[in-house]
């Protein structure tokens, strides 16, 4: 089955095909570093890197370029509240950032471009646009005449008949449904931090960043265009209409956009104080991949509630799993030709994710998986443990990196004379072994193929 991806641009699945063979050009919003990143956008950020790995289990090779937001409405706010420049005030936010990244096992991007390092590439897109008839200055600032861009709307679904005539919008991020002429550059004002430009001092607006440094690294149309859902309106459409209307071609292929992460069903809000970071969620003795395995059991393009038992139950899953990848280190099955199965259940995993990224089911088809070898004794364990792993280049959950408990003689003499009192019934004293177990750390669980030691401290 060939790889089919959700496209906004169409509202519905294609064929993906690339650009250029075996290539994939791949951009994704990233950080505005003002702040923590909080687990909705961390769900973002895990959608998009399981997006990439599919592609690479494809075969392709992926540029990913994911910004930095470093100048912008938000960080000039705060930063003055905190009495520091942006550069000083954005640096533990953009380290804080490449943490969680590494915490949740998303693979790295190609490059992370910073917005204030490319003031030179948007200076000279808003120039290209102001040639073009396709923005205008007003009152020191650029904005961009949505009226002169007939394909405007062509993402979000919003039409011109919503336009307000001669109103334009200053801000960064501005209102559902308020299709107003949106600025592109804005004028030098008291306090903020400005760059130099032929039309006036000031500095970029929020959506002329992301246009300029994707064509930057990926060209003037690429693959993949992706971010939450948020973001197709305005963001997403504003980055079509400046980027093709200076070009003249199609910005990005493929616009994907993941569904919003709710807390105990409502969106998230500091009034509410429900939003959380991953700091919030190490602090309460959950490791981040929990949350990875949690975001997994969700397709991207519905909403996923997240609630401190449905992580409960997610970290319970992971955990089992993790005692699996032990038990295939461990075990002592013979040495067997891989069964015609195992290739059964590789077909059904790339038939899930091929069907624009259905990681539930994929998942599904791991458990499926597990539970078909349990009941079997014949399995080659080796061949079982290396499926295991070829399902997580997509889960990314580092199921390679678990290291087998080593037993220790003395637990083992404790649990194989466990044994030997069972076979002899001898109930009471069997019991009182496993106790003894117990009390040192490992629970023993009685399975047709012996008995399976488990630490638990």
């Amino acid at each position: 089955m060939a790889l089919t991806l959700y496209n906004t641009l169409t509202r519905k699945k294609e064929i993906f095909k690339p650009l250029k063979k075996g290539f994939v050009g791949f951009y994704a919003c990233g950080p505005t570093v003002y702040n923590y990143a909080h687990v909705g956008n961390l769900r973002t950020y895990i959608f998009e890197d399981v997006l990439k790995r599919v592609l690479k289990l494809q075969g392709y090779r992926v540029k990913h370029i994911m910004n930095i937001t470093d100048v912008e409405d938000k960080i000039i706010r705060d930063a003055a509240r905190a009495e520091m420049n942006i550069r000083e005030f954005t640096k533990p936010y953009e380290a804080a950032f490449y943490e969680d990244l590494q915490l949740l096992a998303i693979l790295p991007a190609s490059t992370y471009p910073k917005a204030t390092e490319h003031i030179q590439e948007m200076v000279a897109l808003i120039q290209n646009l102001m040639k073009k008839g396709l923005a205008y200055e007003s009152e020191g600032s650029v904005y961009f005449n949505i009226s002169r861009f007939g394909a405007y709307g062509i993402l979000s679904g919003l039409t011109q008949r919503t336009l307000k005539a001669g109103a334009r919008v200053d801000t960064d991020e501005y209102a559902k449904e308020n299709v107003q002429d949106f600025v592109l550059w804005k004028g030098k004002k008291e306090g903020e931090p400005f760059w130099p430009a032929p039309f006036g001092e000031g500095r970029p607006g929020w959506h002329i960043e992301c246009s300029a440094m994707s064509m930057k690294y990926l060209g003037s149309t690429f693959d993949i265009h992706a971010g939450g859902v948020d973001l197709i309106f305005p963001h997403h459409e504003n980055e079509i209409a400046q980027s093709q209307g200076a070009t003249g071609k199609q910005f990005a292929r493929f616009f994907m956009e993941g569904e919003h992460l709710l807390v105990k069903g409502e969106k998230m809000s500091k009034s509410l104080g429900n939003v959380y970071t991953l700091r919030d969620i190490i602090a309460k003795g959950y490791s981040p991949l929990d949350f990875r395995y949690l975001c997994l059991t969700a397709h991207y393009r519905t909403k996923l509630n997240f609630t401190w038992e449905s992580l409960s139950a997610a970290r319970a899953a992971r955990e089992e799993l993790t005692e699996f990848v032990r038990e295939l280190q461990n075990a002592k099955r013979p040495k067997t030709k891989s069964s015609a199965s195992y290739k059964k259940y590789k077909n059904e995993f790339f038939v899930a994710m091929n069907n624009d990224l259905n990681i539930p089911k994929a998942l599904a088809v791991g458990w499926k998986f597990i539970k078909q070898y349990r009941k079997s004794k014949i399995q080659n364990q080796g061949t079982a443990l290396q499926l295991l792993l070829w399902f997580d280049n997509v889960f990314g959950l580092n199921l390679v990196e678990i290291k087998p408990h080593k037993i220790p003689i003395e637990i083992r003499r404790l649990a194989d004379k466990r044994e030997q009192l069972r076979n002899e019934k001898r109930w009471e004293e069997a019991d009182a072994v496993r106790k003894e177990l117990a009390s040192q750390g490992w629970s023993v669980e009685d399975t047709p193929e012996g008995p399976r030691l488990k630490y638990e401290a």
